[in-house]
């Protein structure tokens, strides 16, 4: 008994000590890079919070947040900014690190603002990747439609 006591005061000492090191809620701010291929959308920029949809399931991101490696699904990233506003970005996939330093770098395969998308273009796109699983007759074409299928469901869920 004497030595589990002993024992107990040894952990909660460490773990203390531990979140004291870590900081745990105490960082201020977070600092954003947020990049596709074809352009950058922030550039180590602070913000509030952002909200990423991964295969682990959707997580919102806040300063001093656990260090995290995430891979992306496709749906919508949203950036909660320091002045109050939120901008939404669909992205196709990509991963998400979360670093000790309260930075945070996304790289998407594609990224778009929600508002540019078109959801009659989005709702085509989803029937014609429907009717490509249904002609497909090779494994490769029927993962390649099934891809194009979780896309393009993102995609209209997103405009909606």
């Amino acid at each position: 008994m004497a030595l589990t006591r002993s024992a107990l005061r040894l952990f909660s000492g460490r773990f203390a000590q531990a979140c004291q090191l870590r900081g745990y809620a105490d960082a201020p701010s977070m600092s954003l890079t947020f990049a596709a291929p074809s352009q950058v959308l922030y550039n180590n920029i602070s913000v509030k919070q952002v909200d990423v949809p991964s295969f682990s399931g959707s997580f919102g991101i806040l300063p001093a947040h656990v260090p995290t490696l995430a891979v992306l699904k496709p749906g919508v990233v949203t950036v909660f900014e320091n002045d109050g506003s939120t901008k939404k970005f669909f992205v196709s996939s990509g991963t998400v690190t979360i670093n000790e330093d309260s930075t945070v770098q996304l790289l998407a395969e594609e990224a778009v603002p929600v508002d540019a998308l078109d959801i009659s273009a989005a709702r085509e796109l989803l029937a014609q990747s429907q009717s490509q699983l249904a002609s497909a007759s090779s494994d490769v074409a029927k993962a390649e439609a099934e891809i194009s299928i979780e896309v393009s469901e993102a995609l209209v869920k997103a405009c909606e």
